[in-house]
């Protein structure tokens, strides 16, 4: 088959790669254009239009999926369309151009977690069990029929990064799998089943670690916004970023927010326990470990909001 290929970060690349490493022909692909990065704003292509460029497929630079992308898809004439990321929605009269529509590799186990943040909003409600599905994409969001799923247990302190990372390869696998069978005219897709949840996109304040929580919830959050948008907190006014922390597993006898050294670990109380702050980086400074942080702050103890 002839596919056109959609997406923009990082996770969607192991798709696009094993797609060209299959049977099929990528005929083109769909990214979104080059955005400022960094604290210098250098524009940057995409994970995707890197990888496109250095396998050297032609790129569509698509900020929507418009007329003039439908247009430009239209002339690659596919036979099926594969997202993955892209971070736009596909309407119609595109929906239906290639003759086998487009499917979608979603990181979740639909109908749970549809929407952009399904990794990140998995995570923070404490599942214990995610995955990845390949489904037929529809008009409405994430609910077309699926084809096939892999599960995967959530690993002990495993960020959002590190789980999207591993969904992401064994994703491609499913994909790759899920295009094989269309392709043989062998592939079979089943309504969801079960009441859906939904994973919007995360704003900066879903990233404000509430110490009021529990330590379970406390170091769920943490997990789910690691590494974007990057858990915080609020020490003396100024904004922590908090880039390393775990649950501490000793007696904490902390106040709810009550930050202080039990010797070269620095402790954070919650709603029942406490949280070690590993790695964090200060507003207008470098990443440092919590100890060095505490040490420069040459106070007893000081309250985290």
């Amino acid at each position: 088959m002839r596919l056109v290929f959609a997406g923009t970060p990082a996770p969607a690349v192991p798709t696009l790669e094993r797609l060209v490493a299959g049977p099929h022909e990528v005929v083109g692909v769909v990214t979104r254009p080059p955005a400022p990065l960094g604290r210098k704003r250098v524009l940057t292509a995409s994970p995707v239009a890197q990888a496109a460029a250095r396998l050297g497929l032609p790129v569509i630079d698509a900020a929507r999926l418009d007329e003039r992308a439908t247009a430009a898809i239209a002339a690659l004439e596919p036979d099926l369309g594969v997202i993955v990321a892209y971070g736009g929605l596909v309407r119609e009269p595109l929906l239906s151009l290639p003759e086998y529509g487009w499917i979608n590799l979603h990181f979740s186990l639909l109908p749970a977690w549809r929407g952009a943040a399904p990794v990140q909003r998995a995570l923070i409600a404490g599942d214990a069990v995610t995955g990845a599905s390949v489904f037929q994409l529809v008009a409405e969001l994430d609910a077309g029929d699926v084809f096939a799923t892999v599960r995967r247990d959530v690993g002990a302190g495993e960020t959002a990064g590190e789980l999207l990372d591993a969904l992401a390869v064994s994703g491609a696998e499913l994909t790759a799998g899920v295009v094989d069978a269309i392709g043989a005219r062998t592939a079979i897709a089943t309504p969801q089943a079960g009441a859906p949840s939904f994973a919007p996109k995360l704003a900066i304040d879903d990233a404000r670690l509430d110490w009021a929580q529990s330590t379970a919830a406390v170091d769920a959050r943490f997990r789910g916004v690691t590494p974007e948008p990057g858990a915080f907190t609020e020490v003396g006014g100024a904004r922590l970023k908090v880039l390393g922390a775990r649950p501490f597993d000793g007696p904490a006898n902390l106040a709810a927010g009550v930050a202080r050294a039990e010797g070269r670990r620095i402790l954070v109380g919650t709603a029942d326990g406490a949280v070690e702050l590993l790695r964090v980086q200060p507003a207008g400074r470098t990443p440092m470990g919590a100890a060095d942080w505490w040490r420069g702050l040459g106070v007893d103890e000081a309250v985290a909001r």
